[in-house]
This record gives C-alpha cells, structure tokens and sequence, in this order.
C-alpha cells in the first residue's frame, strides 16, 4: 500500500517546554491574522476617497514603477513561498502561521497591483538583480533557507522600504496603505524567529554552513538590487544609503533575537551586518571617503568595525 502523503504524524512531535511555547506564538501568528485581516478593495477605495485620488507627477511615474514594481512582484513572490512552506512545514502551528502569510501576500500583491494601475501604470517585468534575489529564495528546496531569505531578510527588507516610502510622504494614499503592509510584514516576521531556533538547533555544522553561505548570497542581491533602484530611490526623495542601513538594523533586531533562542554566537548575523556595511560604504561612502581609494579605506572599515546601526523596529510607529 502506497504511503499517504499526508503529514498523520504531525501531532507526535516531541517538544521541549520551550519549543512549545514556540509552538503556540506561531499558531497565535494565525489567529491573530484572521482577526486582523483588512479587505483590500474596500481599504484602497476608502483611502483614494478620503485623499481626493492619487497625485504622483508624471516625471515621477517611472520612479514610481522602478521601486515599486518590484514590491509588487516581491509580494507574489512571498504569496508563493508562503504556499511552498504552508504545504512543507509538518508541525501544525507553523502551517498555520505560513498559511496566513499566504492569505496576508495575496491581499498585499492585488492591492499593491491595484494602486500602481490607479497611480503610474503596472510594470510587467523588474531590474534583474531583484528577480535573481526572488528566484534564489523560490528555488531553494531547504526550508531553513527559504525561512531565513523569506521571512528575516526579505521581509525585513520590505519593511524597511515601506517604512522609507511612509517617511518620504511620497503620495498620501501610498504612506497610509503602507501601514497596514507593514503591520501584515511584522507578523510574517515572527514566523521565521519562532521556527528557525528549532531547525538551527538540530543542525550539523555542514547544514550550518549551507544555511551562512545563503544567508550571505541573499544578502548580495539585496545590495545589488539597492543599487539598481538608486537613481529612482534618489528621484522618490529616499537616500539609498539610509534604506540600507535601515534595512540592516532592522534585520540586527532579527538576528539577535534569532541567537538569543539558540544561546550561539552569533557568527552568521555579525557576518552578514559587516558585508552589508562594507557594501553601503563602497557605493554610498561616508563624507570624506570620495574617489577610489576612499571607498576602499571605508569598505575595508565596515569589514572590521561592523555595525552602524540607526534607531527603527519591526512594527510600524
């Protein structure tokens, strides 16, 4: 007889007193969800009215489509990956909680594509460097790596983005339906830091590795990806320099709690603030680190000093 591919194990999991209360956040990701859940039409009709329809300059639409096209895509990208774990995870509350994710990115992706109709038309494709970062996190078939691309650096990311846009006060419908992006992002978040801990902890040092060596490849797209958007990020009043040391804080938040419920040193995180330092520093560099040579004092810098972090959180002020 055929093996069921049904997971009927799922209740017979082993769990530590710890692991369980892990456990029960992650099912409350789920119900939280659904109590919190926004219709989206209705959310955007409302907001348009309010604010008298959407006024973005023409000479901004390209801008507008450059940053925020791959924001769209990006949310189908999670809509998908969320589905992909939803379907793989075995314990039940981590189903849950990437099962809300799901419902959460599909309301995101039709709303975003919905505004950007309205707004400066939908862009059909995005700079390559963005689809190679989404591509790299939908192929992986490692669950610690789709959770830690997805939920602490590709979400965080997002955050930071929204929270950078919100700030900019780019177009008033935009900052107040970014809010409630944000809040639906802060939870998908909490997914990956009540999961990993647990995956983590059974690791052996080669699956250690694989997991750094995917952490520090995201990471390089997501620079390049920045660099990409930064002529439009100028244009939409946003200093990519700032929305990647926005970024980075807010995934530093991430990792130490991610160390923190593992009791490791925290060797992954550090290398991949230092990488993304040293980034920043070559291609936005600091006053008076201009020309060849300055760049170079200031990457080699952010290597060995690490962090400069800037104040934010995860969930929106």
């Amino acid at each position: 007889m055929a093996k069921s591919a049904l997971p009927y194990r799922m209740f017979d999991l082993d769990r530590s007193a710890s692991d369980a209360r892990r456990f029960d956040r992650m099912g409350n990701i789920y119900h939280k969800g659904q109590s919190l859940a926004w219709n989206g039409r209705e959310t955007l009709d409302r907001i348009v009215e309010k604010h008298g329809g959407i006024h973005i300059p023409v000479e901004k639409h390209q801008a507008m489509r450059d940053v925020f096209g791959p924001i769209m895509w990006g949310e189908l990208a999670a809509w998908r990956i969320s589905a992909q774990l939803a379907d793989r995870l075995e314990p039940l509350e981590m189903k849950m909680a990437a099962t809300s994710q799901a419902h959460d990115e599909a309301r995101h992706f039709y709303v975003m594509h919905d505004y950007l109709e309205l707004a400066t038309g939908v862009p059909r494709g995005m700079h390559k460097t963005s689809e190679k970062l989404l591509d790299l996190v939908l192929s992986t078939d490692d669950l610690a790596c789709k959770l830690l691309g997805m939920q602490l650096q590709v979400e965080t990311t997002a955050l930071t983005l929204f929270q950078a846009a919100r700030e900019a006060e780019i177009c008033p419908v935009l900052s107040e339906l970014l809010g409630y992006f944000e809040r639906d992002e802060a939870r998908h978040v909490g997914l990956g830091t009540q999961a990993l801990p647990m995956m983590m902890r059974k690791m052996n040092r080669l699956e250690g590795a694989r997991l750094s060596a995917f952490a520090l490849q995201v990471t390089f797209w997501l620079i390049a990806s920045n660099g990409a958007m930064q002529g439009s990020l100028r244009e939409l009043g946003l200093d990519p320099r700032h929305v990647l040391q926005l970024a980075k804080s807010k995934q530093m938040i991430v990792w130490d709690e991610l160390w923190n419920a593992t009791n490791k040193s925290p060797t992954l995180g550090d290398a991949v603030a230092r990488v993304m330092e040293a980034a920043a520093n070559a291609a936005w560099p600091p006053p008076g680190d201009h020309g060849l040579r300055g760049r170079s004092r200031a990457f080699v810098r952010g290597l060995q000093s690490g962090v400069e972090q800037v104040p934010t959180t995860i969930t929106p002020d």
